[in-house]
């Protein structure tokens, strides 16, 4: 390993890790080494473009991780802040790590999961860099890509024929082969195998919901943290196989020539499910054209169901949500969720039709508990309830009943966002989370103040996240608020803002409305 000069330090330049499939070289940042870009599985191209994930072929000279791989193909989003110059591929499932110097003394690991509405996204993402979070916790920190869209999350399982086979839910497949490789190689990079916290946001803490009620990914982890997970969107084999037979109409293809997909372009595919992404959540407002498939095959039950018939890994959990979560839906001209009285009410027939037990009456009832449902404001709280906050609500309550939980309801927001009627929106509390601020270009943040206070939320956050990591409790150590455990007898919320305050059922009439049976579309 060589040595170079820094001031009147000494330290590598680089630092060379033996995985299990090859020799890896690493840089520093800070006080911390960085890998990015390591295979862990193979370009899932050619016959392996909609199928599982299988291992890359070994290596035996060293493999410079100094970049990130390839982001998995999307389409371009504004609301997405990527690296223009970032190179679009489908060979893209890698692994990235920040670590300090293994020194022998196995430490936490906590490998997060982006989010981007299963379409959008990528590891690569400023703000989820991990330097920080290592530095801080004494952390392994791990980030990953997995497939998107059409490629990841269209189930196009029931166009397979004898020849060729389709098989579904591979961006979770993704996710568990990236989870399998930390398992089988972190410790080359001083982390602890044995002691793997998974976080992640909006479809990344969606998929983290999903996973805990997976058979295959028992084990894998070993605490979760679930940002703003859309807990319900996930859908049955006859909707998603509907929405794949739209796909092909998309492209003008048969049912019988489905399996032309695997030679198509990849461009076209993107194309094709860029239209279907706007189409669907237009006909049919509260779902989304991509997400998790109740196959029964990887996913044996919706997963908010199987929560609360017990059958969730038995891991300690934090699930939370933001205050304002629809906001930035509106803000954007996104098609995404419902942000107008119309639209919600379209939702709600939707879910009348999907829920039979669910009355004009019983609809009306939850309507009443938002005064201003009628209006803007009344359709993005109705839009953030049911989209986010009530999902949480539901696995929380049912998770809580045989393992430990903590609910959070994230509040803060700079005078900006306030000022521009944002607030806590969805997304907003991961610079928190990372300690990554001015991300954005241009990064309206700060215009108007509040850097100092939302530097002191988000270390008191770290805190918690890093604390949970290492000890499964989220306590800030630092003579914060106390995170008391949430149960359904007591309903213990932390809201997050500029000063920590544990609520009992902040939202309680909210809660009551919607009642105890997870209402969802199928």
């Amino acid at each position: 390993m060589e040595v170079v000069e820094v001031g009147a330090l000494r330290q590598p330049d680089a630092l060379v890790v033996e995985t299990r499939l090859g020799p890896v070289r690493g840089y520093p940042e800070g006080s911390v080494f960085f890998w990015r870009g390591i295979p862990y599985a193979a370009p899932p191209t050619g016959e392996l473009r909609f199928r599982s994930p299988v291992p890359p072929e070994p290596w035996s000279l060293v493999l410079d991780a100094g970049a990130f791989g390839a982001m998995a193909p999307q389409g371009h989003d504004t609301s997405i802040p990527l690296d223009p110059s970032m190179r679009i591929d489908e060979d893209c499932l890698t692994v990235n790590v920040w670590a300090p110097l293994p020194d022998g003394e196995p430490r936490p690991v906590m490998v997060w999961v982006h989010g981007g509405a299963y379409c959008l996204g990528s590891s690569a993402q400023a703000v989820y860099d991990g330097r920080l979070l290592a530095e801080r916790g004494d952390v392994v920190v791990v980030t990953f890509n997995y497939r998107l869209g059409a490629l990841g999350f269209l189930d196009l399982s029931s166009f397979s024929t004898a020849d060729r086979t389709f098989e579904s839910n591979l961006g979770l497949r993704d996710q568990i082969a990236a989870l399998e490789w930390v398992r089988d190689n972190i410790a080359a990079f001083g982390g602890d195998p044995a002691e793997v916290t998974l976080f992640g946001e909006s479809s990344g803490g969606g998929s983290i919901t999903t996973l805990m009620t997976v058979p295959r990914a028992e084990g894998l982890f070993h605490r979760a943290i679930a940002q703003s997970p859309p807990a319900t969107s996930v859908y049955g084999a006859e909707r998603a196989a509907a929405v794949a037979r739209r796909f092909l109409e998309i492209l003008d293809l048969s049912v019988g020539r489905a399996t032309d997909l695997f030679d198509m372009p990849v461009g076209q595919l993107v194309e094709a499910c860029d239209v279907l992404v706007d189409e669907v959540p237009t006909r049919v407002p509260g779902t989304v054209a991509v997400a998790p498939v109740v196959d029964r095959d990887l996913v044996p039950r919706y997963p908010v169901t199987a929560f609360q018939r017990g059958y969730s890994h038995r891991i300690p959990l934090i699930i939370g949500s933001n205050k304002d979560e629809a906001s930035i839906f509106k803000f954007t001209g996104s098609s995404l969720l419902p942000v107008s009285s119309e639209a919600v009410q379209q939702m709600f027939a939707g879910l009348a039709e999907d829920n039979p037990e669910l009355s004009p009456a019983r609809l009306a009832e939850i309507a009443a508990a938002y005064p201003d449902s009628t209006k803007s404001r009344g359709a993005l709280a109705i839009t953030t309830d049911a989209a986010f906050r009530m999902p949480a609500l539901w696995v929380a309550d049912a998770h809580s009943r045989h393992s430990p939980t903590w609910m959070y309801r994230f509040d803060h927001a700079t005078p900006m966002l306030k000022a521009a009627r944002i607030g806590a929106a969805h997304a907003t509390e991961l610079p928190y989370v990372f300690g990554n601020f001015g991300t954005l270009n241009p990064d309206p943040t700060f215009w108007l103040g509040g850097r100092r206070s939302a530097i002191e939320v988000a270390r008191r956050m770290q805190r918690r996240w890093l604390a949970f990591a290492r000890h499964a409790v989220p306590a800030a150590l630092d003579g914060s608020k106390h995170w008391a455990p949430y149960t359904e007898e007591t309903r213990s919320t932390l809201l997050i803002d500029h000063r920590d305050s544990l609520v009992a059922d902040p939202d309680r009439e909210m809660r009551v409305a919607w009642g105890d049976k997870a209402m969802g579309f199928s």
